[in-house]
């Protein structure tokens, strides 16, 4: 068995930013239309001109290069120019969700130290009053939704929605987008500069442990991850094609493939501000985009929708799950739905981490190993390692997964402590990323994941994998979803809760509850079975549509210390 400490490079890189890729294919196609917000379509040309003119801004701002300034906003086209042109001048985009607590945008502001921040109006009274704690001064950008619609539309979101946040910004050195825009006129624009270690994105873990820390990632990342998920996907992105881009740019997934990659292709991307399952199935009817992207509770959700009772998705090319894992069970579902539409594709799922921007991992086309979340993108070697180790193991024997791949960062922002523990140069000589995640791989390179190492729970000296006991719950036909964790047990160490969420219209009472762990009974060893089963209406999320499952062991150890 070759060892995968032995690998080739496959794909020639560009010594080019992320703006420089823009450009390039703007050149090739300037009028092929580059994003659309409800209609209303920019083209690639005039994208680049857009990006010029914020670039021009920041430079008359004083925002040189190494400068850091935060983007706070959904998917809407001034976040693009700004996180485009901030990469034209070389300075650094510090990517945080609109929906974040005060505190957290405090945090933010301060680990980065950013000298400006961008925000949609209805989010900047939030961002004022997190601005109170913060170390360095901070000009606030403020842009406004209706400034990107086509006038019926501006006009109907400024009466519902837009004249609630008109008297902002209401601080002093604050300015609108549009006026911020204005005093870049005359300015002129530094030469563009590759330098393959220069942080350029400030991308966060999801803090489901501690503190979230800043993830500092390079053009080279950027681009590297939309080249080789090209040549994984294997369907081409090319003009004319779409991506429905509802997974935010501030998140790996969002940023890297749902935006970076079509954009550099010359694909478009429509644009999709906020999510609920409602308006994407009605954008899935109205736009026939050839590819989706998104997390296992977007996905699922679309299976039990009455917008989407006998549509035709054969336009669909490509349909892309990440961000969480998928179960066996969710995955039959949605493939079969797939099929009942007309689609001639099956779900695709990928792995990765932020770590290495998103997704290095991928399910090849209507190939699917049960269990597998597939093959490595190109350039990307995958390991089995006895974890926190480089002891390799062999094929079929679970370990700790661990990476290296011209995506990785360059570390954690300010934090060479958790930076040494997870990117290591091995006997190879070149960085591995360790991962934190259990997994095997089989005799033909397949992957097949087991949970993060930090989630396993040990009850009566065994080991127990929760996603294991959610594919088995799941599975039974009454449930939507499930999220398995250990608590505090004075006899156990841990014992086994199970949360289960029902489909519309089934009751959650003792004969469902015992049919569940019936259900467990025949897929489950005794010793892992749950101990208890709660019924709740919804699980808890994080900000990209995960479980929260940090959440309920907080609040269930919580609740066992009492």
């Amino acid at each position: 068995m070759k060892s995968v400490f032995e690998k080739n490079t496959v794909i020639q890189y560009p010594h080019a930013t992320m703006e420089d890729m823009i450009e390039k294919i703007a050149k090739q196609y300037p009028n092929e239309p580059a994003y659309e917000l409800y209609g209303k379509k920019t083209t690639y040309s005039a994208f680049v001109r857009r990006i010029e003119t914020a670039a021009k801004a920041f430079v008359s701002a004083g925002i040189q290069r190494g400068d850091v300034v935060t983007i706070c906003m959904p998917n809407v086209p001034q976040a693009l120019d700004c996180f485009y042109a901030l990469d034209r001048i070389g300075a650094v985009s510090n990517m945080i969700h609109p929906q974040s607590s005060q505190n957290e945008i405090t945090y933010y502001l301060n680990l980065s130290e950013s000298k400006m921040i961008l925000v949609l109006d209805m989010f900047y009274e939030k961002v004022r009053s997190a601005l109170k704690e913060v170390k360095q001064p901070v000009t606030v950008l403020v842009a406004r939704m209706q400034t990107e619609l086509y006038p019926h539309l501006a006009l109907a979101y400024a009466l519902k929605v837009g004249k609630n946040f008109l008297k902002y910004p209401d601080a002093e050195g604050d300015l609108l987008w549009a006026d911020f825009l204005r005093r870049g006129k005359g300015a002129v624009l530094p030469e563009s500069i590759f330098e393959e270690d220069h942080t350029a994105v400030i991308l966060y873990s999801g803090g489901t442990s501690g503190v979230p820390k800043g993830i500092c990632l390079t053009d080279l990342n950027f681009n590297a991850c939309a080249l080789e998920a090209r040549e994984a996907i294997e369907e081409e992105f090319r003009v004319g094609l779409k991506m429905l881009s509802c997974m935010p740019l501030f998140h790996g997934f969002g940023l890297g493939i749902n935006l970076h990659t079509v954009l550099i292709h010359g694909a478009c991307c429509i644009l999709m501000p906020t999510f609920n399952s409602r308006s994407y199935a009605n954008m899935l009817k109205k736009k026939k985009p050839n590819f989706i992207a998104g997390v296992p509770t977007i996905f699922e959700a679309l299976l039990h929708l009455p917008q989407l009772d006998g549509v035709d998705l054969s336009f669909l090319l490509g349909m892309f799950c990440g961000g969480d894992s998928l179960s066996v069970e969710l995955k039959k579902k949605i493939d079969a739905f797939l099929k009942d539409h007309g689609a001639s594709i099956q779900v695709r799922e990928g792995y990765g981490l932020t770590e290495c921007v998103t997704a290095s991992y991928l399910t090849p086309k209507n190939i699917h190993r049960e269990g597998s979340i597939g093959l490595p993108f190109p350039d990307t070697t995958y390991c089995i390692v006895s974890p926190n180790t480089d002891e390799e193991l062999s094929r079929n024997t679970e370990g700790e997964i661990i990476l290296t791949s011209p995506t990785l960062m360059k570390g954690y922002l300010n934090n060479e402590e958790e930076t040494k523990k997870t990117l290591r140069v091995l006997k190879d000589g070149n960085t591995w990323l360790y991962t934190g995640d259990l997994g095997k791989m089989d005799e033909d390179g397949y992957i097949y994941f087991s949970q993060r190492i930090k989630r396993m729970i040990i009850t009566n000296g065994y080991n127990v994998y929760p996603g294991q006991l959610e594919n088995v719950i799941d599975s039974y036909e009454e449930v939507a979803y499930s999220c398995v964790i250990g608590v505090k047990d004075p006899r156990r160490m841990q014992r086994v809760r199970a949360y289960v969420v029902l489909k519309d219209g089934y009751e959650p009472n003792e004969t469902t509850k015992e049919k569940i762990l019936e259900q467990c009974r025949l897929g489950i060893a005794s010793y892992a079975m749950p101990r208890e089963v709660i019924f709740e209406k919804e699980l808890p999320k994080t900000l990209v549509g995960k479980v929260a499952y940090r959440l309920l062991e907080e609040k269930a150890n919580a609740e066992a210390d009492q």
